[in-house]
C-alpha cells in the first residue's frame, strides 16, 4: 500500500472514527494507520451518542462517520449530522454511506458534512480524501501529511475558467458522473448546461452509448409526445412509418431534457410513469417497451416556483431532483471573464484566418467589470462578432463599443451614497422568522417546497419554528 507523504515533525492530528461495526471499524483503523507515514490517534465510537460524548470531552481534527451508525442522534441523517456538526468544534467530517443511500450522502453534506465516499473505502482511498479535504480547507498540518497543491484546471470537458466556483463544479460532475441516478442541472441562460450534461455522459460508463439531446422549449406541444417516445405508423396524420422517439433512441445511453419545465402537464404524467417503471409505449400502440437511459435534465427557471404556479408536477420534480448541479453566472466568476475571451478569441480567428494578439488592459476591465446578463454565451458572441468586424491587433475599448451592438457591456455606472436614515434593525431570528413564514406562505403552506426553496431541510424550520414558539412565550 502506499503510504501518503508526510514527515515525522508534523503533528498528527486526532481521529475520531465513528462505525457500528467494530470489526469493520478496526480494519479501517489499521488500513490508515499503513497508508499515513505519521500513525493518527484513532478513536472509535460505534454509536452516534457515543460519539458526542467524545467530541463533548475532547477536540478532534477530523471524524470519519459511517452515516447508518448515527441511527440513535436522529430521526434522520441530515438532522443527526447537524447534531455532530454542532459539537465537532470545526473537525473535518467526512461521511461514508453505501452506494445506493446517495440521498443519505448528499443530506450528510447539506448538513455539514465537507465530503462524502461510498463504501467500500479502503485506506489508501480514506488517506488520499482527507489529504484532499485538509489541502482545500487549509490544514494539512493537522491531519499528518504534507499536500502538494494541484494546479487549477482552467479547461474541462467544453468549459473554461479556473475560478473555485469552476473547480467546484469539475468536481461535482467528475462525483456525480459514475451514477445511474438522474441530474437536476439549474442555472441562467447561457451559463453551459447542454456543455455539463454532455461532460457528466463522456465521463460516466454509458460513455461508449448515444448521448440524445432534445429541446423541450423548441417542439410543438403536439409533436412533443412523438419526439420523446416515437409513433407507430399511422397514429396521425403525417406518421407515414414507424419511427423511435429520444428515450428510445439513447437506450443504454444518456437521455437529455432540456428546458424540463416547458413539458405540457399531461406529458408530463407520462415522463413520470416512464421513469417510475422504465417502459414507453409509442404514440399509437399500446405494447409496452423497456428501456434503459439515464436521464439528465436541465431548466434555467426557478422550478420550486413552476410548482407553486401549477405548471410543473411537483412528484416529477423529486423523481428528477436527485442529483442536482447548480451552474454559476458569469458575473459570480469574472476572474474566469479573460481566460474565456482569450479562449474564443484564439478560436474565432483561426476559423476566420485573423490575427489577433490579445485585449488592451482597458478594454480587459471593460469587460471583466460587465454583469454579462447572457452569461457565457453573450461574450462568445461579441467576441466573435470583433474578430469579424476587425481585421486584427489589439481588442481595445473603441472596438468592443463598435460591436456591442446590444449595448450590454458597459461599466457601472458610479453608484450615489445612499443618505444616512434611521431605520428599526429587528433582531437576527425575527428576520429571519419573516423570510421563512414568508416563503411557506408562498408555497401554500408547504414546509417541504419552502424548504427546497430556501435550500435548507424541512427540519430545520420545524426545529427554528419551535425555538420561535419558545422565546414568544418566555417574552
Amino acid at each position: 500500500m502506499t503510504k501518503t507523504s508526510g514527515s515525522d515533525n508534523v503533528l498528527c492530528g486526532r481521529l475520531l472514527l465513528i462505525d457500528h461495526d467494530a470489526a469493520c471499524a478496526r480494519q479501517t483503523s489499521a488500513e490508515l494507520t499503513e497508508a499515513l507515514l505519521v500513525a493518527p490517534q484513532i478513536t472509535h465510537a460505534g454509536t452516534g451518542r457515543e460519539a458526542a460524548d467524545h467530541l463533548r470531552k475532547l477536540r478532534y481534527d477530523v471524524i470519519i462517520c459511517e452515516l447508518a451508525s448515527l441511527g440513535d442522534l436522529a430521526a434522520n441523517v441530515e438532522d443527526a449530522m447537524s447534531r455532530l456538526v454542532r459539537l465537532a468544534n470545526g473537525a473535518l467530517i467526512l461521511a461514508v454511506a453505501d452506494s445506493g443511500s446517495v440521498s443519505a450522502a448528499l443530506g450528510a453534506m447539506r448538513a455539514g458534512a465537507h465530503d462524502y465516499l461510498a463504501k467500500p473505502a479502503g485506506g489508501s482511498t480514506l488517506a488520499g480524501r482527507l489529504a484532499e479535504l485538509a489541502q482545500r480547507h487549509g490544514r494539512p498540518r493537522s491531519l499528518g501529511v504534507e499536500v502538494t497543491p494541484e494546479p487549477e484546471i482552467s479547461d474541462f470537458a467544453g468549459f473554461v475558467g479556473a475560478s473555485s466556483a469552476m473547480q467546484f463544479l469539475y468536481e461535482q460532475i467528475g462525483r456525480v458522473a459514475a451514477s445511474a441516478a438522474p441530474v437536476f442541472i439549474t442555472g441562467e441562460s447561457g451559463t453551459g448546461k447542454d456543455v455539463c450534461a454532455e461532460a457528466l455522459h463522456s465521463r460516466g460508463p454509458r460513455a461508449g452509448n448515444r448521448f440524445v439531446a432534445i429541446n423541450c422549449a423548441a417542439i410543438p406541444r403536439d409533436l412533443m409526445e412523438s419526439e420523446l417516445f416515437g409513433v407507430v405508423r399511422g397514429a396521425f396524420t403525417g406518421a407515414h412509418e414507424d419511427r423511435k422517439g429520444a428515450a428510445e433512441l439513447a437506450d443504454g445511453g444518456t437521455l437529455f431534457l432540456d428546458e424540463v419545465g416547458e413539458l405540457d402537464l399531461s406529458l408530463q404524467s407520462k415522463l413520470l410513469r416512464f421513469l417510475q417503471s422504465g417502459c414507453l409505449s409509442r404514440v399509437g400502440e399500446t405494447a409496452a417497451r423497456k428501456v434503459d437511459v439515464r436521464v439528465i435534465c436541465a431548466t434555467n427557471r426557478n422550478p420550486m416556483q413552476m410548482i407553486a404556479d401549477r405548471q410543473f408536477r411537483e412528484d416529477l420534480f423529486y423523481r428528477l431532483h436527485v442529483l442536482p448541479i447548480h451552474l454559476p453566472p458569469l458575473r459570480q466568476r469574472p476572474s474566469d471573464i479573460m481566460l474565456l475571451t482569450r479562449h474564443f478569441l484564439a478560436r474565432y480567428a483561426q476559423e476566420e484566418h485573423k490575427s489577433f494578439s490579445d485585449v488592451t488592459p482597458d478594454a480587459a476591465q471593460r469587460l471583466t467589470a460587465a454583469d454579462w446578463p447572457g452569461n457565457v454565451r453573450q461574450l462568445q458572441n461579441l467576441v466573435r462578432r470583433l474578430v469579424v468586424m476587425f481585421d486584427g491587433g489589439q481588442i481595445t475599448t473603441d472596438m468592443i463599443e463598435a460591436a456591442d451592438i446590444e449595448s450590454r457591456v458597459s461599466t457601472p455606472a458610479p453608484v450615489e451614497a445612499p443618505r444616512c436614515e434611521k431605520r428599526t434593525v429587528l433582531p437576527m431570528w425575527q428576520q429571519e422568522q419573516r423570510i421563512i413564514e414568508e416563503a411557506i406562505a408562498t408555497f401554500g403552506g408547504n414546509i417541504s417546497m419552502a424548504a427546497a426553496a430556501l435550500e435548507i431541510s424541512p427540519s430545520t424550520i420545524y426545529r427554528k419554528r419551535q425555538s420561535w414558539s419558545e422565546l414568544a412565550a418566555t417574552g
